[in-house]
């Protein structure tokens, strides 16, 4: 059943990235890539990479929330919502304030170290919660990003720079070209080598003494996790900011359907991924065309919907 989901996934990526290459402000037809330079070159530095920069935030953010929500055991929890992507945007704007020279390595570095030290203050908090009120954890989650995000709101107004940290808040592709969207490659090569230990994960979600108790170095897999998370977080808002959500509907959608084996679930979760953000950012171009709403916009408002439904809707694991 996996294998055929994962190849009706693939024809369907593959269609939307098709159509993903000729919509936008400008109107090219694939006729117009064989006679006009122009419309070519428009593909190739815009349109291909603007593509492949959805995809990989899809994919990775997708990835990144089902390792979160096997660490913290709770099914609720995502980086952009539980003080990840908050602390992110917080390394940026201090490394911003104090280092404004800065090359855009040493501020993802910068970025990877807060939301590093912000997922670890979310899980020693998370970890002092009864176990038989899971939906305090989310909630939590909530209130401790909503808190960071405000430190990071009064940070930038003292130093003058609110509309510099609405780029990262606000999660969008307009600005993706050819040579500004590369980083996330790196993320790509983070969320993947997670992949080689998913077993391990897997093992993690089901709790510190039972992991121990089967033999795994639980403090290393989970340090690794909370490394992986916090490369693909920082390295998304940095080049793109925030989209809420992804992390948090995909993993459910997935886990409901094929259960938490995560060696056989996550490419799919990386695909549906990739796929549902590419879906949003196409719908941002025509909602309002030749105005573009931001991703981060579109795919919180389908997100938010499709959270309430789950919530409502017993799970299905296949048989």
């Amino acid at each position: 059943m996996q294998g055929k989901a994962w190849k009706i996934g693939l024809i369907a990526l593959a269609g939307l990235a098709s159509l993903s290459l000729f919509v936008g402000v400008i109107d090219v037809a694939p006729t117009d890539l064989l006679r006009d330079r122009e419309a070519l070159q428009l593909v190739l530095l815009s349109r291909v990479p603007r593509t492949l920069a959805v995809l990989i935030t899809g994919a990775t953010l997708a990835v990144s929330g089902t390792l979160m929500q096997q660490i913290a055991r709770n099914r609720f929890v995502e980086p952009m919502t539980a003080g990840t992507g908050q602390g992110a945007a917080l390394g940026i704007l201090l490394v911003t304030l104090f280092i404004p020279t800065a090359p855009l390595a040493l501020r993802m570095t910068g970025a990877a170290l807060t939301a590093l030290i912000a997922s670890i203050g979310f899980l020693l908090i998370v970890r002092r919660l009864p176990p038989s009120q899971p939906l305090l954890v989310p909630l939590v989650g909530l209130v401790y990003g909503g808190l960071m995000g405000a430190g990071v709101t009064f940070i930038a107004y003292q130093g003058d720079l609110m509309q510099y940290i609405e780029v990262w808040m606000s999660g969008e592709f307009s600005g993706v070209l050819k040579g500004r969207y590369e980083l996330l490659w790196i993320a790509a090569l983070a969320a993947a080598l997670t992949y080689i230990i998913a077993d391990q994960f897997a093992i993690v979600g089901l709790g510190r003494t039972a992991a121990v108790n089967l033999g795994l170095n639980y403090g290393q897999v989970v340090l690794l996790g909370l490394i992986a998370i916090s490369i693909v977080t920082a390295l998304t808002v940095v080049t793109v900011g925030m989209i809420p959500f992804v992390g948090l509907v995909v993993p459910n959608i997935i886990s409901r359907r094929y259960g938490d084996n995560l060696r056989g679930t996550l490419p799919i979760v990386a695909l549906m991924g990739g796929s549902m953000v590419l879906v949003c950012d196409i719908l941002g171009r025509v909602l309002r065309y030749p105005y573009e709403v931001p991703v981060g916009t579109v795919f919180g408002v389908i997100g938010a919907v499709i959270f309430l439904y789950l919530l409502n809707v017993r799970p299905k694991h296949a048989g």
